[in-house]
């Protein structure tokens, strides 16, 4: 009998080969926040934001239970995607994100801290004022309870949350784009100290009408 010959593994194929027999072990494959994929045998805290799927013996994914939207909100969120926008210690900005999750509405929240975001949400909604409500095109300025359930009705936003059990909210992210964590330099004494970045006004929300730009 003629003896097998063994075919030697270039070193890209070994290391795709090590990865697929990982994820074979795992049972949940889990994409976090920031689209970063690992694989593990215990899932993640629900409060981690992290989208957790279950894995099959032979590496495929289960469809995900008590996570899919039901098809009157993915409609809505497909067509008019909503975005919240706040800051650190807003009265407002917590009265509109209650309004949002009292209503079931998913949405992202985008938080402005610094110069970088100021000019990015002045870029969006031609103001400084925050809260900032956007439905598809349309963006709300400050918090008006009113204004804003009149347009999430508009959008075919639920009155009532139609969330489903185990629905976890994406986690805040910057503006401007994420950070990266530094370490604080020192500040040499004949450098001038730089000015403090102005805080986002809160201001009375504009008149709107009854109809809605998307």
């Amino acid at each position: 009998m003629t003896p097998r010959r063994r075919i030697p593994l270039s070193a890209p194929v070994a290391c795709l080969l090590l990865v697929l027999a990982g994820a074979g072990h795992a049972q949940f494959k889990v994409v976090g926040p920031d689209g970063r994929i690992t694989y593990t045998d215990r899932p993640p805290a629900a409060a981690s934001g992290a989208q957790v799927l279950t894995m099959r013996r032979d590496g495929s994914i289960e469809a995900p239970t008590g996570v899919v939207l039901p098809l009157e909100l993915r409609q809505a969120v497909a067509r008019f995607p909503v975005t919240l926008y706040v800051s650190a210690d807003c009265a407002p900005c917590d009265s509109g994100r209650r309004l949002l999750q009292a209503r079931g509405v998913p949405f992202a929240e985008r938080t402005v801290t610094d110069d970088a975001d100021t000019e990015a949400l002045v870029r969006i909604s031609d103001a400084r004022t925050l809260p900032a409500l956007s439905v598809g095109k349309q963006v709300l300025r400050g918090f008006s309870e009113t204004d804003w359930q009149s347009t999430l009705d508009l959008a075919a936003y639920p009155r009532e949350s139609r969330l489903p059990r185990g629905y976890v909210a994406p986690a805040p992210s910057p503006l401007s784009g994420p950070r990266l964590e530094q370490a604080p330099a020192a500040v040499p004494a004949a450098l001038p100290q730089s000015r403090p970045a102005p805080a986002p006004s809160v201001a009375e929300p504009a008149a709107s009408g009854p109809s809605i730009r998307f």
